[in-house]
Order: structure tokens, then C-alpha cells, then sequence
């Protein structure tokens, strides 16, 4: 049986809010699990929108909910220990303004505001400080968990639920329910200066990324390639003071930026949410739409008109959107590989250290390859009507050269090919014990089937 949760709690330098109000949240999601008698499937109901790729045949869209909307405050700051606790539904934006009053920031940032650190775990978000950290669940230290027949769990990498801390990361909420995260802080500046590398070959371009990672001698990397002969690599660090600052909350296009500047000097949380109105699939693009509409459009508000008109908008609107991780090795096989099949650019660059075999992740997948830097490449925004599955030929793709996505969209594989890249007996393992009448559903059925309007 899973022991029930104690609450330990860290001392000086910090901030806290009540901690009995957390436990009376946790109770009453713990009640409502305990109540139910049917089987079926439940997903939850947050306060944030889902940074998944919205499908209009979802089948969660009918499922019964369980609240967990008032998940969303940071419960404590060390700062002398750079540690944070908070609930799973606190927005990033709303992190990174509380941890700023003290001069520290999460070590991995994701670029949208509203991309919740509980879904930062759940669904593998990475960003620009990931060439030294990995994920942002890297960072963290432990979980609380409510199991589907409500018991509370404190899971920590060392501690009796350790494989459950290990297997919450990139199973979409499909082993418990994270009520609270214990996370690593670092020291922060009120600026950032990013300088803009320029390269026309691929072979300078990783070369550029390789010195960076082997030398760690900057504080951020990532980068766009907006094709095949112009790649930027946007190399940053924290500043104390800055000559002039920029924002790309309006008018101005991030990744077009990286193009035609040299450098930039950004406030801190705008560098973290330089990509929030869009990472290359910019809307509105034209100048007046911009104009006009552009302060108001987010990522955000996107995302929420495409879930309250899912009924009437066309499958073929939803733009093909899709994070791969690529070996560092296979990096020009990729692309080689990419430019004849696929041919859209620009596409998102983010190195990515392979902080540790993790346990979600196949043996089999592992032995194709041993590189100790990934890259992901984002791939947003592109329209095709030829007919063919863009989605599955890049699942076969990666998997012949030892690489993975995200399955935040749209997801073809059998359950058959699923399993030689996800660890299907580490997975089981854990699922048997938290959700043994699988009510969260299985991580297959969810991302590849229910989202698709498929199964249960």
C-alpha cells in the first residue's frame, strides 16, 4: 500500500501562505475521489488553459471532472536555500513575478505565460537553460500525489516512491493527480543581453552549440534555423544593467528578430516570455492585425477560441504542431532527412542535456544511441493538404535514429511501436499501484486514441 503524505516544511528565509488552506484543497480533492462509484474515465478541471494541441474529438472534453482549479499558489520561498514550493496550477508568469522579489527565478523557464508547472512536469517542457538543466522536472525535488483511490504521496528521487517522482514526468497526468512541487531556484538579475551567433552551415552551427554546452560559458542558449543556409544561435546571460530594453508583446516578432539583430538587451521575465505571442506561428502576422489585435492575442487566447469553437472549427485548421528530440549526433540525418519530406522552416532550436536515463523512456530507445546532448526542434505552425500524415512519418523517423517527441498533438503509433519508445513495464509498475481501475487512463489510450476521438 502507498503511505500516506507528511508535510515537511523548510525553514528561514521565507515566504509562506497557509499551509492548512493547501491541506483543505488536497481533502476535498481526496473526497471526491474517494466518492465516486463509476469507473470511468475523469479528466481535471484547472484554471489554466491546456498547452496541449487542441482537437475538436477529443473524448475528455464529456468527462467527468475533478477540480483542481484553486491549485495555483506558491506556498513557499527559501530564499536561502533557493527553494520553492508551489501548487501545480500556478502559471509560469505568475512564478516568475513572485520569485523575482527576491532576485531568484525558476532554472527552467518555459516560453508561454501560461504553461503551469504542473504541466511542465506532465508534459516535458524544457527552455533556453535546458543545455545545462534538462526539464524543468530535472529541477525538481519532490511530489505530493493523490492516487486515483485517494491517497496522498510524497515521492521523492530517493525516497520509497521513487520510480512514481521518476515516471510523472511525460505521462500526462495519467498516474496521479501532482498537488504540490518542491523545485530548485537560481540567483537572477533584472535584465538579460542576448547576442545573435550567425552561421550558414549546419556543421558551424553545431559546432557553436557543441562549445557552448562543453564550456558552459554563457547563461542561455537556443535558436532558430530559418532554413536550410541561415541559422541564429541567441546566446544570453543575466545582466545588472541594460542600455536600452525590448519587449515582444506587441509589434515586434521574436524569432524575426534573431534574424536581423545582433543583440538585445530584454527586462528578465520578458526574456523568459519573449515567444509568448506565438514561437513561430506568430498571430495576427500582418502589420495592421498587429496593430490592432496584437496586445490582446496570446498564446493563451488562441488556445481558448480554439476549445470553445472545437465543434465548428475544421481538423484541417488546427496547424501541425509537433516538438522533436534529436540526438545531437543525428542532427544532420534529421534535417536532411526533413528538408526533403517536409521543407518548413523556421523551426525552433533548443539543445537539451541528457541529464540521466529516464525511466520513462525505453531500454530499446536507449541503446540506439549515447549522445549526452539532445536537441529539440520545434516544428509550429505548418499547413499542408497532400494527404499525407506528416505525424507518423516523423514518429518512424525517430525512432530509426533514436529520438522521441512530445505528444502534445497529434499521435498515429500502434501500441505496438508506442512501447519500443516509452517503457512499458516501468509504467505498469506504477500505474498497477496509483490507478489500478485506470481511471486517469493509460498514457497510449490517452495521447494516441482518446485525443483523437478514439477508445474510451
Amino acid at each position: 500500500m502507498l503511505r500516506k503524505s507528511t508535510y515537511t516544511f523548510i525553514n528561514d528565509y521565507s515566504v509562506n501562505l497557509d499551509m492548512s488552506t493547501h491541506e483543505k484543497k488536497v481533502a476535498r480533492i481526496v473526497r471526491q475521489l474517494k466518492r465516486r462509484k463509476s469507473k470511468r474515465p475523469v479528466s481535471l478541471k484547472k484554471r489554466a488553459v491546456s498547452h496541449q494541441v487542441p482537437n475538436p474529438k477529443d473524448k475528455r472534453h464529456t468527462d467527468e471532472k475533478i477540480d483542481v482549479s484553486d491549485l495555483n499558489n506558491v506556498l513557499h520561498i527559501d530564499r536561502k536555500k533557493r527553494i520553492c514550493i508551489a501548487e501545480p496550477g500556478i502559471t509560469f508568469t505568475d512564478l516568475v513575478c513572485a520569485t523575482m522579489k527576491h532576485n531568484l527565478v525558476p532554472i527552467v523557464v518555459p516560453e508561454l505565460k501560461t504553461i503551469t508547472i504542473g504541466g511542465a512536469v506532465a508534459g516535458c517542457s524544457l527552455e533556453s537553460m535546458s543545455f545545462m538543466y534538462g526539464g524543468f522536472h530535472d529541477t525538481c525535488l519532490e511530489y505530493e500525489v493523490i492516487t486515483a483511490k485517494g491517497e496522498v504521496v510524497t515521492c521523492t528521487p530517493k525516497n520509497r516512491h521513487s520510480l512514481l517522482f521518476q515516471m510523472l514526468h511525460g505521462t500526462f497526468g495519467t498516474l496521479g493527480i501532482i498537488t504540490r512541487l518542491t523545485f530548485k531556484l537560481v540567483p537572477a538579475t533584472k535584465y538579460v543581453k542576448v547576442k545573435y551567433e550567425k552561421y550558414d552551415n549546419l556543421k558551424d552551427y553545431q559546432n557553436a552549440i557543441w562549445g557552448h554546452f562543453k564550456k558552459k560559458d554563457v547563461d542561455f542558449m537556443d535558436g532558430i534555423i530559418h532554413s536550410p543556409s541561415e541559422y541564429v544561435l541567441s546566446v544570453a546571460d543575466f545582466v545588472k544593467r541594460a542600455p536600452y530594453t525590448h519587449s515582444y508583446d506587441w509589434m515586434r516578432v521574436y524569432y524575426k528578430s534573431t534574424s536581423t539583430r545582433k543583440e538585445d538587451y530584454l527586462k528578465t521575465a520578458d526574456y523568459f516570455f519573449r515567444y509568448d505571442k506565438g514561437v513561430t506561428n506568430v498571430t495576427p502576422k500582418s502589420f495592421l492585425g498587429r496593430l490592432f489585435l496584437g496586445k490582446f492575442i496570446s498564446s493563451d487566447e488562441m488556445l481558448r477560441i480554439a476549445k470553445r469553437f472545437r465543434k465548428i472549427i475544421p481538423s484541417r485548421m488546427i496547424p501541425f504542431t509537433l516538438d522533436v528530440f534529436i540526438p545531437f549526433s543525428k542532427m544532420e540525418n534529421f534535417l536532411t532527412w526533413y528538408e526533403k519530406e517536409v521543407d518548413h522552416f523556421p523551426l525552433w532550436c533548443v539543445p537539451y542535456k541528457r541529464v540521466r536515463d529516464y525511466e520513462w523512456v525505453s531500454d530499446e530507445l536507449f541503446r540506439k544511441n549515447k549522445d549526452p546532448l539532445f536537441v529539440d526542434l520545434a516544428i509550429y505552425g505548418m499547413h499542408r493538404d497532400d494527404g499525407k500524415n506528416y505525424y507518423k512519418m516523423m514518429e518512424d523517423k525517430l525512432f530509426s535514429i533514436g529520438g522521441i517527441k512530445t505528444l502534445i498533438s497529434g499521435n498515429y503509433y500502434s501500441e505496438k511501436d508506442f512501447w519500443k519508445s516509452w517503457n512499458r513495464k516501468n509504467y505498469y509498475k506504477v500505474k498497477h499501484k496509483t490507478d489500478p481501475d485506470n481511471i486517469f487512463r493509460d498514457i497510449y489510450t490517452k495521447m494516441c486514441r482518446t485525443s483523437r476521438g478514439l477508445g474510451k
